[in-house]
């Protein structure tokens, strides 16, 4: 029965509709995987086993009443734990929240609700979502289900890997510095970073920015575009909110990207340090989009700028954002979001406006960018996937990381200009770790970026590749 883990999100939702599979068996299975592979993983957390049964059974009544069924009818989700779910802790993995219970929905779960997904719990995060690596004081870390040494990355670690591992079909997550990105990577699953108003957020401390963005995990891209096409789409209580609806990403999508523009670069022309295992993996990765007939060339944008305004912008959010919570729990909170608190505390007018400037300066030089090209890519992470007990990597090919951000620079960079963006498996490293390419698009490109990790996904299949862990489960529940 626990096949039914590794079908698709796609394939699940038309054998639930057209009634070959319950959606009691279907959250069974899941369940059954849950208690096999999430304590050694540890993605996730506040499981309400009792209330998702209950909630499938209720979902074949609806089937057998002939009621209409929306398009995620009966398939278990748990929701990022900074991320609102009504009736279910939302700790976003600190001590200061340990005892916080969601009174209401954030508007992305509303939307995965509406389209009759089952909340069965949420995901692990690092503590605020700070930081690419998942662990906190809560619940500790979580580990890459391909090498359980290994982080499974962050913020979005805990949905990532328990997608990988069949846990779940697939995920909500979000993504300010790469946090959807980076687990993606780390897990050999598919995440998206959608342009800022695509999926629009709400409840939002900083409504207008668009720094942070939320977005779907998944095991390939079109069960990515399936997740998009409902949490993607128009709402008023966003005032970046774009004005299209998600159904777009139910297009199917054509495979054929030959004569496409591709830049490509592995360290934004030696502003940042690449392990060779990464620098590698990219520059094999060029000849599948020669061989799918694209033309290829080194090339990047001059994005040094770009390191200035996330950072600036950042600390300003999360000073913002989180004053209440800090003022009173601070000696609760991690030192690395501690010292990112403050940064934007000591913040000036004059630094906020500096920080604008320049990032109004990027998006004009990432726009002629993509007047020659169509498409940039790059890796996702500057290192492999690293030791689970540490916080982050210190050092990259002998250049020291200055604090918890600075090795994050490859997707940081992209983050600052808004440009949509997307990790897509690019194999593997020599030791088995997963790595992925990060895929960034013209502005409001989504469609258009899912569409070209598509060719890419179907001309390499890196992402067929489960982690053992995993599949051991399977095996052994046969």
């Amino acid at each position: 029965m626990n096949e039914i883990c590794y079908f698709t999100a796609r394939e699940l939702a038309r054998a639930v509709r057209k009634r070959e599979l319950s959606a009691r068996e279907v959250m069974e299975a899941h369940l059954e995987q849950i208690e096999k592979v999430n304590p050694s993983i540890n993605a996730i957390v506040s499981l309400n086993e009792e209330a998702a049964l209950k909630s499938a059974d209720q979902a074949d009544q609806i089937l057998a009443s002939g009621e209409e069924a929306g398009p995620f009818h009966g398939l278990p989700i748990a929701i990022k734990d900074t991320h609102n779910a009504k009736g279910f802790p939302m700790t976003s993995g600190s001590l200061a929240l340990i005892d916080n219970v969601s009174k209401e929905d954030d508007l992305i779960v509303e939307r995965l609700k509406n389209a009759g997904a089952i909340v069965i719990g949420k995901t692990n995060v690092p503590e605020f979502g700070a930081g690419a690596h998942t662990f906190n004081e809560i619940f500790g870390p979580t580990r890459n289900p391909y090498d359980l040494n290994r982080t499974a990355g962050g913020s979005s670690g805990g949905a990532a890997a328990a997608v990988t591992s069949g846990m779940l079909p697939f995920a909500d997550g979000s993504d300010m510095g790469g946090s959807l990105r980076f687990p993606a990577a780390f897990n050999n699953v598919v995440g998206m970073r959608p342009s800022p108003g695509r999926v629009p957020s709400y409840p939002k401390a900083a409504p207008y920015s668009t720094l942070g963005v939320q977005g779907p995990i998944a095991r390939n891209v079109e069960d990515v575009a399936f997740l998009m096409s409902v949490i993607a789409g128009y709402d008023k209580r966003s005032p970046i909110a774009i004005h299209e609806s998600g159904e777009k990403f139910l297009e199917p999508f054509k495979k054929d990207i030959s004569g496409l523009r591709v830049a490509w670069t592995c360290d934004f022309g030696g502003e940042i340090p690449v392990e060779p295992a990464v620098r590698k993996n990219l520059q094999e990765q060029l000849k599948v989009f020669t061989d799918l007939g694209c033309h290829v060339e080194e090339a990047s944008p001059n994005l040094a700028e770009a390191d200035e305004v996330f950072h600036t912008l950042r600390a300003w959010e999360f000073e913002m954002g989180g004053k209440d919570l800090f003022d009173k729990f601070s000696h609760l909170m991690k030192p690395s979001y501690v010292w990112n608190f403050n940064k934007g505390r000591d913040l000036r007018g004059i630094d906020i406006g500096r920080a604008e400037r320049l990032r109004n300066e990027l998006y004009h030089r990432m726009r002629v960018f993509f007047e020659k090209y169509d498409i940039f890519i790059l890796p996702v992470s500057q290192v492999p996937p690293f030791d689970v007990n540490i916080e982050y990597p210190t050092e990259i090919n002998g250049v020291k990381m200055e604090h918890y951000i600075d090795w994050m620079r490859s997707c940081c960079y992209i983050s600052a200009l808004g440009n949509p963006a997307l990790s897509v498996p690019s194999g593997f490293t020599s030791d088995g770790l997963p790595l992925g390419l990060q895929i960034v698009g013209p502005y409001h490109a989504d469609f258009e970026v899912l569409r070209i990790a598509y060719a890419f996904e179907q001309a390499t299949k890196y992402g067929n590749t489960r982690p053992v862990l995993a599949t051991n489960a399977l095996a052994q529940s046969k």
